[in-house]
């Protein structure tokens, strides 16, 4: 068995899976294995796993119908044998000794889930560090833990008994998984380096935004409905109601205002208004967001009809700028 199990889906990225992979192959921590899920990728991708394949043992390379980032982890799970998975997404890097730290505690302290900071990168060759809160609260972690799923690495046995997969079809599709992981967490570790580099591609730092956003509201939908599922929903109910006010008032609405044409813009800022009120109707009341003193805080104790209607025009014109 593998110390770690790390999975790359791949899909029309040969520009940066070479160094991808690269950081991959070459990583310190020496019981690893590389699952490489070609998803279906119609450049020359599959050329450069080849080239890969034939050099490093340690390289499992799969191959499946294009289903898109969430199948492709998925179906990368089925062939991972890791004490410890982690994935890797193809136009991101890491550093060589990624693996090797955050194996080294996990054995540690016996963790479910370790995490590191990451490196944003952008096309202009800056680099920006993001270094996340230590949380350890439950409650905590599902209404502000960073929810990307490659700056970690999870428990595989831990992992399989949740049977926690990834939402198929839906972007944000990191936010769902985390979030149906946060009440199985035993323990969660950290350690204190940025090892990953979350590359900034042109296409996805733009401000062009589609009513895709609005899987974030099915998104969310499908978190609630498992925590009433399991018979958790009422410890969990005020940190649901506060994540889904930060998502929906800040993040969610955020890229809604981007969207260009200005009837589905329209249609999607009512559609994340009326999931608040429907879902959460006394959000103004949440003790968590009563709490919290910062500009975001501010920010979503503004809000009512009134002021959302005014902000999202503000907003929808700043962005046109």
């Amino acid at each position: 068995m593998a110390k770690v199990s790390v999975i790359v889906p791949v899909y029309n990225v040969e520009k940066y899976l070479t160094k991808c992979l690269d950081t991959l192959v070459n990583q310190t921590l020496k019981d690893i294995e590389i699952i490489i899920v070609n998803d279906g990728a119609t450049d020359n991708s599959a050329a450069v796993i080849d080239s890969f394949v034939y050099k490093y043992p340690q390289i499992i390379s799969l191959k499946k119908t294009n289903g898109g980032l969430s199948d492709a982890r998925n179906f990368g799970l089925a062939y991972a044998t890791g004490e410890y998975i982690g994935f890797v997404d193809s136009d991101d890097y890491v550093d060589i000794d990624m693996y090797e730290k955050l194996y080294a505690k996990a054995k540690e302290e016996d963790s479910d889930i370790v995490e590191c900071d990451l490196h944003h990168v952008f096309p202009d060759g800056t680099i920006d560090t993001e270094v996340g809160e230590r949380i350890q609260d439950k409650k905590q972690m599902l209404m502000m833990g960073r929810s990307v799923v490659w700056n970690k690495i999870y428990r595989r046995e831990w992992l399989e008994k949740t049977e926690i997969k990834f939402p198929k079809g839906f972007i944000y599709e990191d936010v769902e998984f985390f979030c149906k992981l946060v009440p199985h967490i035993r323990k969660y570790s950290y350690v204190d380096s940025a090892s990953i580099y979350y590359v900034q591609r042109e296409e996805s730092i733009n401000n062009k935004q589609s009513l895709k956003t609005l899987h974030i509201l099915t998104v969310l939908e499908h978190i609630k409905e498992y925590y009433q599922k399991q018979g958790l929903y009422d410890e969990y109910k005020e940190a649901l109601e506060f994540l889904f006010t930060r998502i929906l008032l800040c993040s969610s609405f955020s890229r809604m205002c981007r969207i260009a044409d200005k009837i589905e813009r329209r249609e999607a800022l009512e559609k994340n208004w009326n999931m608040l009120q429907e879902s959460f109707p006394d959000w103004h009341k949440n003790r968590y967001l009563k709490a919290l003193r910062t500009k975001k805080g501010f920010f979503m104790r503004s809000m009512n009809r009134v002021t959302y209607s005014f902000y999202s025009c503000f907003f929808a014109n700043y962005y046109k700028k």
